[in-house]
């Protein structure tokens, strides 16, 4: 199917940076990358999948059994993303806010060329029927010159589809429902955009990426749209028949200053608010691993533990599970989609609600972008902290969003928004 190679780079950084310059002459390019994060559950510290032999875009419609369908058939690395709205394949629930990103619901390629890094070695997968590009293609990246644009005056104008006092009424009608009984928690998230922009989006992406350098960093182009992701955020991943999937719940800033920045992280993990939505989402993962779990086999291996990033301090947490060999990769996306730390609980109340209060259709953002392994294998990462473009509508966008519980104070859900969106401010605004 594929032949192999292992390339040893004089310089693994260097070789990076001329491989996704190199990537970007073709139509279908996903490029995921831990940015040497030190972490348990990691399989390789960066992927380059390019150029579709095959591939599939779907509407949310019937949209998990046509994944599956051609995952199987594929029988191959299958590279991709799943939209926010794959949830009204899931539940009988709608996506009726405006959108003027228009990605499909569902996007992923068997790609004809990988590159996968793991402790500065790369082994080079090929279809076979290429495998002759290899050495040829090898030249052509050592060879790639990093592209210098004069940095020009970035006039991009970012807009905010709900403004701070509609955002506060919105936020006290979600703690209505929540003192009624409907939900326990509800992930409300609001859009940042601009129109009539272009921007590059390599470049931008590049710029995301140093500000935050995070481990589940991507950057997705198929065809016009792009995706430049700086997430931190692990959705699930399947080795084997181990499941592992580790929710983000609480957020606090950095500070330069070590004691101020310690205090920060200790008022973190002392936060009660902050706790119990972590808690409440834990639960959540738990009962949805359960669904394709062996009897018995759920498990927190972490609770509420603190991981420093360069923005930010997060709350995260690892829940566990078994699943039986026969159950099939996309039946465990499936089950657990979408994400409990970016819905709310119960899970379903909190969609519906959440669909009625927001102004804008999700889309790829707090959905997913990940891969499936020959071997039935898989890690998806989860879509905050991201940048989306559609070069053709010359739209960009970027969403952030909080947890509502009943001990919110809308003022500074508004502020953890802010901070949340700092890094993707800075980047398009200069």
């Amino acid at each position: 199917m594929r032949t192999k190679q292992i390339y040893n780079p004089e310089n693994a950084a260097d070789f990076k940076n001329q491989l996704l310059i190199w990537s970007q002459q073709f139509d279908e390019v996903i490029w995921l990358d831990s940015n040497q994060y030190e972490q348990q559950y990691s399989s390789y510290d960066a992927i380059l999948a390019v150029e579709a032999f095959t591939s599939i875009q779907t509407d949310y419609h019937d949209g998990f059994e046509k994944l599956k369908e051609y995952q199987t058939l594929a029988n191959d690395w299958v590279f991709g993303y799943l939209t926010y709205d794959l949830k009204n394949d899931v539940e009988a629930l709608k996506s009726q806010n405006t959108d003027g990103l228009e990605f499909p619901d569902l996007s992923f390629f068997q790609p004809k060329k990988i590159f996968l890094f793991k402790d500065n070695q790369i082994e080079i997968q090929y279809l076979k029927f290429v495998d002759d590009e290899i050495q040829t293609d090898l030249e052509d990246i050592l060879n790639t010159q990093e592209v210098v644009t004069n940095p020009e005056e970035n006039n991009i104008k970012i807009k905010l589809k709900i403004h701070k006092d509609e955002y506060f009424e919105k936020v006290n009608t979600l703690l209505n429902h929540i003192h009624s009984g409907d939900i326990y928690e509800a992930n409300f998230c609001q859009e940042f955009y601009a129109e009539n922009t272009q921007i590059s989006p390599l470049e931008t992406y590049n710029k995301l990426n140093a500000i935050s350098k995070p481990p589940f960093a991507a950057f997705v182009k198929l065809y016009d749209k792009f995706g430049l992701s700086a997430s931190p955020e692990r959705y699930i991943k399947k080795e084997g028949q181990h499941l592992i999937s580790q929710p983000i719940k609480g957020t606090a800033k950095r500070s330069l200053d070590k004691t101020e920045d310690n205090e920060l992280k200790n008022n973190l993990i002392a936060d009660e608010k902050e706790r119990s939505e972590n808690i409440m989402i834990v639960d959540l993962v738990r009962n949805d691993l359960s669904k394709t779990a062996t009897k018995g086999s759920v498990k927190v291996e972490e609770l509420c533990k603190i991981y420093t990033f360069d923005q930010v301090h997060q709350m995260i947490s690892t829940v566990t599970s078994e699943v039986k060999p026969e159950t099939h990769p996309v039946d465990i996306l499936k089950s657990t989609f979408p994400m409990g730390s970016m819905t709310g609980a119960p899970k379903i109340s909190a969609m519906k609600i959440i669909e009625k209060l927001e102004a804008t259709k999700r889309g790829l953002y707090s959905g997913a972008i990940g891969y499936f392994t020959p071997e039935n294998d898989f890690d998806f990462n989860v879509v905050i902290r991201t940048i989306l473009y559609n070069a053709t509508q010359k739209y960009v966008s970027y969403s952030v969003g909080g947890a509502i519980t009943a001990k919110s104070d809308p003022l500074k859900e508004y502020e953890e928004c802010l901070v949340k969106a700092k890094a993707m401010r800075t980047v398009l605004e200069n």
